[in-house]
C-alpha cells in the first residue's frame, strides 16, 4: 500500500517526537486475560493497550473485556491455526508517555500478531509510528483523528472519521431537532479542538449557524461559565464534544438554567455512565451510533446476552468495535494461515467483515465507512430515534 510523502513525514515526525518524549520505563502495566481453557503448546497473543485506570478506565476496561469474549469463543471452537488465543492487557493511563512505553515494550518482546488499541486519538497518533515502524499491525477501535490511518500501511481503525461522525451528530441537530442556533463546547484535547473545529465548518453549510463556542478542561466540575456563554448567545442546541464525562454534568447543569436546551454528542458518550452520572438531565439527549445494543438483529442480541451474563452490563459502541476488531483480526491469521504480520496485513485489505458494528471493509487507507443509527435516551433508557 502506498502512502503518500505527507503521511511518511508524518510518521518519521512522530516517532522522533514519541522517542524524544519518552520518559519511565517500566510503568505500564501488562495482564494476561485468560479466554477459554489455555493450550500446553505455543499461544497466539493479542495485546489490548488502552486506559485501564483513571478517568477514561471504563473504554479500556470495554476493549479488553471485548477481547476477552471473542477470544473466548475462537478457543471454544479451537483457536486459530491450531493454538489457543491469548489476550495481554497494557494499561497506557490514556496518556502519550505511557502509551511510548509500551509500544516499544510490544516491539521489543516481538511476541503479539496484533494490538487493539489504543483509545484516544493523540495517544494513537503517539504509539502508532512505532508500531508501523516496527510492522507491528494496530487496529484502534475509536481513534477518529483523519491523520491517524495515515500514518502508515499496518495503522487501522475499525471507527469512522470524525468528519462522518460529526455530519451525523450536525444532522440530529440541525433536521431533526430542528434547531438553528447550534452551540458548541468542546474538551481542550487535540480530539476536542480538531472536533469542534471541524463542526464549526460544516455548520455553514447547513442553514443554521454556530452562536458560540466554549472550550473546557476535561474533568471539570464547573461548566456554569461556559454554559451562561452559550446560553446568552442564543444557543438552542448544543453539540458537545466530548465523552460521557463532559456530556452528563453539560446536561445537569444547562438545564438548570435553560431546561429546553437540547444537547447532541458523539458515540463516545454513548455509555451506561452517561444515564447513572446524568439521571433525569440526560433524557432528550441524542448521538449517532454505529453499534446500538438494543438491535432486533439475531447476532447483536446474541453478542448482547453473552457479554451482559459475561460481564454484567450492555456492551457500548466502542466496546463492540474492539470486540470485531479482535474478530477481525484473528479472521485475517486464519485465512493467511500464519502470524507473519505482512501478509496478515495485506489480508486485512482484503476481507469484508460481517461483526456485530455491521460490514467492516477497510480501504486503501485503512479507513471504514458505516452507517449510523440515531439514538436518544427516553425514559431513562437508550432508545432508537423515530
Amino acid at each position: 500500500m502506498k502512502k503518500s510523502l505527507l503521511s511518511s513525514l508524518l510518521v518519521m515526525s512522530l516517532v522522533f517526537a514519541s522517542l524524544s518524549g519518552c520518559g519511565k520505563q517500566g510503568g505500564e502495566t501488562a495482564k494476561s486475560g485468560s479466554a477459554g481453557d489455555s493450550a500446553n503448546g505455543d499461544k497466539i497473543q493479542i495485546a489490548v493497550a488502552a486506559p485501564m485506570t483513571g478517568d477514561n478506565s471504563e473504554y479500556g476496561i470495554g476493549f479488553y473485556n471485548a477481547a476477552l469474549l471473542k477470544a473466548k469463543e475462537w478457543n471454544a471452537n479451537g483457536g486459530v491455526l491450531g493454538k489457543q488465543i491469548e489476550i495481554v492487557q497494557y494499561d497506557d493511563k490514556n496518556t502519550s508517555e505511557e502509551a511510548t512505553t509500551i509500544a516499544q515494550k510490544i516491539v521489543s518482546d516481538k511476541k503479539v500478531a496484533g494490538v487493539i488499541g489504543h483509545f484516544a486519538s493523540g495517544v494513537c497518533m503517539t504509539a502508532a509510528p512505532i508500531y508501523q515502524e516496527n510492522k507491528i499491525i494496530e487496529i484502534s477501535p475509536s481513534s477518529s483523528h483523519p491523520d491517524y490511518s495515515g500514518i502508515g500501511d499496518f495503522i487501522f481503525r475499525n471507527n469512522t472519521v470524525i468528519s462522518k461522525e460529526g455530519a451525523a451528530s450536525i444532522d440530529i441537530a440541525v433536521n431533526d431537532l430542528g434547531k438553528k442556533n447550534v452551540g458548541i463546547i468542546s474538551i481542550m484535547t487535540d480530539w476536542g479542538t480538531n472536533t469542534s473545529k471541524m463542526i464549526k465548518e460544516m455548520v455553514e453549510k447547513t442553514d443554521a449557524k454556530v452562536v458560540a463556542h466554549e472550550e473546557v478542561m476535561e474533568g471539570s466540575d464547573d461548566y456554569t461559565p461556559a454554559i451562561t456563554k452559550l446560553n446568552e448567545a442564543g444557543a438552542d442546541v448544543v453539540i458537545c464534544c466530548g465523552m460521557y464525562n463532559l456530556v452528563a454534568p453539560v446536561a445537569k447543569q444547562y438545564k438548570q438554567i435553560n431546561p429546553d436546551i437540547r444537547i447532541v454528542g458523539f458515540s463516545n458518550s454513548y455509555s451506561q455512565q452517561l444515564i447513572e452520572l446524568g439521571g433525569e438531565a440526560v433524557e432528550g439527549v441524542c448521538f449517532p451510533v454505529i453499534f446500538f445494543s438494543e438491535s432486533d438483529d439475531a447476532e447483536v442480541k446474541n453478542y448482547v446476552e453473552s457479554f451482559k451474563k459475561e460481564y454484567g452490563n450492555a456492551p457500548s459502541a466502542l466496546t463492540s468495535q474492539a470486540y470485531d476488531s479482535v474478530g477481525i483480526l484473528l479472521t485475517a491469521i486464519k485465512e493467511t494461515g500464519t502470524t507473519d504480520s505482512e501478509k496478515v496485513k495485506e489480508k486485512l485489505y482484503e476481507i469484508n467483515y460481517k461483526g456485530v458494528t455491521g460490514d467492516t471493509k477497510f480501504d486503501s487507507n485503512g479507513d471504514v465507512d458505516k452507517q449510523f443509527v440515531k439514538v436518544t435516551i427516553k425514559d431513562g433508557k437508550f432508545t432508537k430515534m423515530d
